[in-house]
């Protein structure tokens, strides 16, 4: 059995949810939402604290050994892709300065995993999330994204772990460019 942390980002709201895995058999565990309203909006350095801390203590509290967490797109506002950007930097760091393996999906990946298209809706991501772990209720939408983070990784690191055992990668020492490729 392992113990997957879910985060999805998010500089007010970011939410987590910790689901348990054995084989195809999923159970949830724990979700919610780490808010930083508490603090003005200009003061970033002390959202970024809130998070860092609010993921500790959530990972800490659960005993996960891995997490996924959801790789920032670019949005249409610069200004708000780099404020996200920090937000799913201080959730990484918090993560792995207690030495949680953090695997990195897209918001189409887990869609996709979860719902079976990438276009999905909010909605329809909370929907199959409870009927996927048997919740009594639809979750929050933040608490949704981040279980549906959890149960793709649940899915994916099996996979993951059958290429590693059998082909172990090895990273090149050099790379050669051609016309700004690198082969």
């Amino acid at each position: 059995m392992i113990r997957i942390l879910g985060i999805d980002p998010g500089l007010r709201s970011t939410g987590f949810g910790v689901i348990d895995a054995e084989g195809s058999r999923l159970q949830y565990v724990a979700s919610g939402t780490i808010k930083t309203d508490t603090v003005q909006l200009g003061e970033l350095p002390a959202r970024l604290k809130i998070i860092f801390d609010g993921v500790r203590e959530v990972a800490a509290r659960y005993q996960v050994q891995c997490c996924s967490i959801e790789i920032v797109f670019v949005n249409v506002n610069p200004q708000s892709t780099l404020l996200l950007g920090q937000a799913r930097g201080a959730a990484v760091a918090a993560l792995v300065s207690t030495d949680i393996a953090v695997a990195e999906y897209t918001a189409l990946q887990m869609k996709k995993a979860i719902v079976g298209h990438g276009k999905a809706a909010k909605e329809q991501v909370q929907e199959m999330v409870k009927r996927l772990l048997a919740l009594p209720a639809l979750p929050g939408k933040d608490a949704a994204d981040a279980l549906g983070l959890a149960i793709c990784h649940a899915h994916a690191a099996g996979s993951f772990a059958a290429l590693q055992r059998g082909a172990p990668l090895a990273r090149r020492a050099h790379a050669q460019y051609k016309r700004g490729r690198t082969y």
